[in-house]
C-alpha cells in the first residue's frame, strides 16, 4: 500500500510536521488547505494510526506522527542531496533566502515584504526549513544561520545573539494581577507553552529553568515549533520562551512583555550569510545590505 502513496504526500506531510499547521504548510506547497488535509488523512488511513492531534487551529504531532517526520525529513534530504549534481544552472532566478521557520515567521518575512514593496523589480523566494542540510546548502544567495559565527560554504554577519527570556501578553499578565519583573520560581509556576526540539542546540523553557536552578519544569501545551509556541503566548495562553533579537517587534509594540530575569545568553546567535563560492545578484546584495542594517538589537 505505501508503494502507492505519491512521493508528494510525504512532503505534504513533513511541511505539515514542521509549520504545525495545515495553512501554513499549503501555502508553502501552493496547495489548499483541503488538498493538504486529504493528504494526511490518506496517509493516516494507510498507516492504521493518527499523526496528529488536532487542539483547535494548532496541531501536534503524535508520537508515531514525530517518529515518521523524523525519518521523513531524512529520506527527502537524501533524495535532495543526490540529486544536487543534476541541478540546473539558475539564471535569471529570483533572489533565494533560506531560514528556519522561527526566522521566518518572527523576523524574516516581515523585511522580506518590506524590501519587495520598495524594489518592485526585484523577485524573491523565501525558503523555509529547519533542516540543516537546506540551511547551509550555498546554492541560496542569502542564508540566516544560528550559529556561534562561522562556517565553511557561508562569509556570515551577526544579526542579533541569541538572549532568551520568558514573554507573555500583557492581557495574561493583567488577568493574573502580575507586574513584572517576576521571579523565575514565579514564572515556572505560569501556564508554560513550550516546543519540541529538533535541534539538540536549541533551548526550551526547561532548559531555562534547569539554568535558573529550579527543577524541571512541565509545559501545560507543548507544540512543534517554535513560532507556534510563540503565537500562543501572544494570543494569552501562557508563557513562551522569547529570544529578544526575534521578538523585538512584539516587544516594541506592547504585545508580548519581557517578564525578567536577565536574558540568558547562550552564546549562539543569528547570522546573515553570503555564499563564499560565487558572486551573488545586485539585488541579492541589496537585500543583504537591508537586512544586516535591519536587524533587532540584541
Amino acid at each position: 500500500m505505501l508503494r502507492k502513496l505519491p512521493l508528494e504526500t510525504f512532503r505534504v506531510f513533513e511541511a505539515a510536521a514542521r509549520h504545525g499547521n495545515f495553512s501554513a504548510a499549503a501555502r508553502e506547497l501552493g496547495v489548499t488547505q483541503a488538498a493538504v488535509s486529504r493528504r494526511i488523512q490518506a496517509l493516516e488511513a494507510v498507516l492504521g494510526r493518527p499523526l496528529f492531534t488536532r487542539r483547535g487551529r494548532h496541531i501536534a504531532l503524535t508520537a508515531d506522527g514525530s517518529d515518521l517526520h523524523r525519518r521523513t525529513t531524512g529520506a527527502l534530504d537524501y533524495l535532495a542531496e543526490a540529486l544536487e549534481p543534476f541541478a540546473p544552472m539558475r539564471h535569471g532566478a529570483p533572489v533565494s533566502v533560506v531560514a528556519a521557520g522561527s526566522v521566518s515567521h518572527l523576523w524574516l518575512g516581515a523585511e522580506i515584504r518590506a524590501f519587495a514593496r520598495d524594489h518592485p523589480e526585484a523577485a524573491v523566494r523565501l525558503v523555509t526549513s529547519d533542516a540543516l542540510r537546506d540551511l547551509a546548502d550555498d546554492r541560496h544567495d542569502l542564508t540566516v544561520l544560528y550559529t556561534r559565527g562561522a562556517h565553511p560554504r557561508w562569509h556570515l554577519v551577526e544579526l542579533f545573539p541569541e538572549r532568551l527570556v520568558p514573554v507573555a501578553s500583557p492581557g495574561y499578565l493583567a488577568a493574573r494581577g502580575l507586574t513584572p519583573p517576576l521571579a523565575p520560581a514565579e514564572i515556572a509556576a505560569l501556564d508554560l507553552v513550550d516546543y519540541e526540539r529538533f535541534n539538540a542546540h536549541w533551548v526550551s523553557l526547561a532548559d531555562w529553568a534547569e539554568a535558573q536552578g529550579l527543577a524541571p519544569q512541565r509545559a501545560r501545551v507543548t507544540f512543534s515549533s517554535y513560532w507556534l509556541a510563540v503565537e500562543a503566548a501572544l494570543e494569552g495562553d501562557g508563557v513562551a520562551l522569547g529570544s529578544l533579537g526575534l521578538m523585538a517587534r512584539h516587544l516594541a509594540a506592547g504585545r508580548l512583555v519581557a517578564l525578567g530575569p536577565e536574558p540568558l545568553e547562550t552564546g549562539y546567535g543569528y547570522w546573515l550569510g553570503l555564499p563564499r563560492g560565487r558572486t551573488v545578484s545586485p539585488e541579492a546584495m541589496a537585500l543583504y545590505h537591508r537586512l544586516a542594517e535591519a536587524a533587532a538589537p540584541g
